[in-house]
């Protein structure tokens, strides 16, 4: 009996050193008196990822119970899970169960391609009188050299004069890690100099009303094109309309051979509104605050936001009769609305429009006023609109420096509810009055058209339109709107509003 009990052990004991022995492969298993050790091999697919990519790590264990990767986390004993290394990375994977643990790795490798050169490259001028030298310049990206062909090889960027006998077009030949890239540019050769170019440049008319066209008309002589200033090139002879929001000086230069011509010519822009000024200092002021993250309107008090609003404030001023606006609060990003009715419903101005005959007439609005922060670094946004009710159609021209988010000016679009980059920068200076001018206009078909805002004597023209909105049928009127938004620590801001003007017709 003692005997056979031995050979059993012995078989036993063979039959762990057969299955240790069976494992292989880069794996290596430990496994107790209770069981079959685990089996299990881990892959990635692909092996290999450029940073920021994702990879697949696969396994199928068997003989376990659940399936341990180093860094990733714990699984069943089948599976797989996507890993985004950004280094090279072994990862290790062991699995458990009854008969013990088994272990498996398998290397990721993270490359970076490299990244192919790009070449500019040109001449100035690129037209000369026998010799005389011209100067290619070029700039690369992604390169360590540039060879141009009978010229030499030079730095990535730079530039190096040349003096061609005869019209010559020149190769540069951009060499990086990543490869090569190869551009031309001509030098045109002339034996004796051209003749310089000569420009006529008007307008007709140069004085229109804020909305009117006019017609810029050139000719010239030994030009081949003209270059107009905000609005690009042109043939040498011919016009183009125009549609300037503000006075605007146009300058025109024409391009030939025999070098170049300037002149200019001024559009003058009137307006045919009727100013409302001074409206800072207006009563009928109203407010609200308004709460992440629906930013719906309460009243004051509003828990999470405070805000104030003193007027015939003398300094700072520019009138010596500014209004201060204030806020403060403790919900991060919430905003106060200050508004103020101008025509209709509770006109401040003395235009109720009770028989509901003026507003179906007004089209251009101008929202004209300067403002004063006393701290860019926690003004999250400043906000500037005109709202149109009639009819029951909402019409809400919004326009937010927004100043926190990005340095931008944004406009409202009333039916999807959002504000949309204009594409146009807005820095506005501290302690400082800014001058801000916003032209729009109500459509024949009541959309509305954002037509130009100018900030501190800059003007970008926008010229989008948007869809109105709805509003309910009883509502009737028009207002100006000034609102200050928190930033992520809601901190108290105060700014300040002078010479606020409001021209409709």
């Amino acid at each position: 009996m003692r005997f056979v009990l031995r050979i059993s052990a012995l078989v036993f004991l063979f039959s762990i050193l057969i299955a240790s022995i069976g494992c292989g492969g880069g794996s290596m298993a430990t496994s107790s008196n209770s069981g079959q050790a685990p089996a299990i091999q881990l892959n990635a697919q692909p092996n290999a990822v450029t940073s920021g990519a994702a990879t697949m790590l696969s396994w199928n264990a068997s003989n376990a119970t659940s399936v341990t990767i180093s860094g990733v986390g714990t699984f069943p004993a089948s599976g797989s899970v996507k890993v985004t290394p950004t280094v090279t990375t072994t990862y290790q994977a062991t699995a458990t169960g009854p008969g013990g643990k088994t272990e498996s790795s398998t290397v990721v490798s993270v490359v970076t391609p490299e990244q192919k050169p790009t070449v500019a490259f040109s001449a100035q001028p690129n037209s000369i009188v026998a010799g005389t030298s011209a100067t290619l310049i070029w700039t690369t990206s992604n390169a360590t050299s540039v060879s141009i062909g009978g010229v030499g090889t030079f730095a990535a960027n730079g530039s190096v004069k040349v003096t061609p006998s005869s019209t010559a077009t020149y190769t540069a030949t951009a060499t990086g890690p990543g490869g090569t890239a190869a551009t031309t540019t001509t030098v045109t050769v002339t034996l004796e100099q051209a003749p310089q170019p000569t420009i006529s440049f008007n307008a007709q008319p140069n004085n229109i009303s804020s909305g009117g066209k006019a017609l810029l008309s050139w000719t010239t002589s030994n030009a081949t094109s003209v270059n107009i200033s905000g609005l690009g090139n042109f043939p040498a002879n011919g016009s183009t309309n125009v549609t300037p929001t503000t006075t605007t000086t146009y300058a025109a230069t024409a391009q030939g051979t025999g070098g170049t011509a300037k002149a200019s010519t001024t559009v003058t822009v009137k307006s045919n509104g009727t100013p409302l000024p001074n409206l800072q200092a207006s009563g009928g002021w109203q407010s609200w605050g308004e709460l992440p993250p629906g930013y719906s309107i309460c009243s004051d008090p509003c828990p999470g936001v405070t805000w104030s609003m003193e007027q015939s404030i003398k300094s700072p001023s520019m009138s010596g009769d500014a209004t201060q606006f204030n806020i403060g609060g403790s919900t991060p990003y919430a905003d106060v609305l200050w508004s103020n009715p101008l025509i209709g419903q509770g006109s401040t101005q003395g235009l109720p429009d009770s028989n509901h005959t003026l507003l179906p007439t007004l089209h251009n609005f101008t929202y004209d006023a300067y403002f004063y922060p006393t701290n860019i670094g926690i003004t999250q946004v400043l906000e500037f609109d005109i709202s149109m009710y009639f009819n029951g159609v909402g019409l809400i021209w919004g326009n937010q420096c927004n100043i926190l988010g990005g340095h931008e000016w944004d406009i409202w679009d009333n039916v999807s509810q959002k504000w949309v980059s204009a594409g146009v920068a807005c820095n506005p200076i501290n302690n400082a009055w800014n001058h801000v001018t916003i032209q729009v206009q109500r459509e024949s078909d009541n959309w509305l058209l954002f037509q130009s805002i100018t900030l501190n004597g800059v003007t970008a023209n926008i010229n989008r339109s948007y869809a109105p909105g709805s509003a309910p049928s009883n509502w009737w009127g028009i207002t100006v709107n000034y609102q200050m938004d928190g930033n992520d620590n809601q901190s108290s801001n105060t700014t300040y509003v002078d010479d606020f003007t409001f021209s409709y017709w």
